[in-house]
């Protein structure tokens, strides 16, 4: 990601596009390489795609911690964007990250044009707004409706929100071999819900300094959660059932998926 970002003119805008995309679990791109991994396909073949990936996740984490959205103070251990630098940079810095993702979705490593431009699209509809802006708006509009949101439009929400990128980059391996994309985006859907319910209970249980964000902004905004809904052990519970829904939708890969199956265990298993 580093060496994409280089090789933009040297400006404040690189050095803060670089700033923003460091650090991170890199769990997207590892969905993309494991995806294209089990389809035959090498890390050099999906790396094009896989810092894709990350570079719109790190767009949206930038205009997300702006103070028209959530108002933060500290990204991956580091004060955000808009602190270091300034609000107008900020814009520009998600704008230059989300172009650059697809850009990158363009690069002829990737493969046959057709599978390409397949790539761009699904990469088009998971971050817009039938995806990930979506859920965004739903997160904005949910801070100033008369009643906390219900479960099942949590469920919406994050289905937009957190699930839809986590989605693209589950079927992308699939999307550049050519190959059918249900089990994997079945994989993809509990994973994406398993992985925010996690999030919700690291906001109760988590340490801000290990997750370096943060914590305990929606228990103080009062907004509705996984937590607030089904209380810290139902919450668990239930994202443990997800893991085992998304280990389970890998059966076809066989022993190939091992690590597939891993990274959906560590969805409920990390701290931060």
């Amino acid at each position: 990601m580093q060496a994409a970002i280089a090789a933009f003119p040297q400006s404040d805008l690189r050095d803060a596009m670089a700033y923003a995309a460091q650090g991170g679990k890199r769990l997207r791109a590892f969905l993309v390489l494991e995806s294209a991994r089990i389809h035959g396909l090498t890390d050099a073949q999906a790396m094009p795609a896989a810092l894709a990936i990350e570079a719109l996740h790190a767009y949206s984490l930038v205009h997300d911690d702006m103070p028209c959205m959530d108002n933060d103070d500290l990204r991956r251990g580091l004060p955000t964007v808009h602190r270091k630098w300034d609000e107008a940079t900020a814009v520009l810095v998600g704008d230059a990250l989300q172009t650059l993702a697809f850009e990158l979705c363009a690069d002829p490593v990737l493969g046959d044009a057709a599978h390409r431009i397949e790539l761009v699209k699904a990469l088009a509809v998971g971050s817009g707004a039938a995806g990930m802006v979506y859920g965004q708006a739903l997160d904005i509009a949910a801070e100033t409706a008369a009643a906390p949101l219900s479960l099942d439009d949590i469920i919406k929400l994050q289905a937009g929100k957190t699930g839809a990128l986590i989605s693209f980059a589950a079927q992308a391996g699939a999307i550049l071999a050519g190959a059918d994309r249900a089990p994997l985006a079945a994989y993809a859907k509990a994973l994406g819900l398993a992985f925010q319910i996690a999030d919700d209970i690291l906001d109760v249980e988590g340490s801000e300094e290990t997750a370096g964000k943060r914590l305990g902004k929606d228990a103080d905004a009062g907004k509705a959660t996984f937590v607030s809904h089904l209380g810290l052990a139902g919450a668990k519970a239930r994202a443990a059932e997800l893991v085992a829904e998304a280990v389970a939708a890998l059966e076809p890969y066989g022993p190939a998926a091992e690590r597939l199956r891993d990274a959906a265990r560590f969805v409920i298993a990390r701290d931060k």
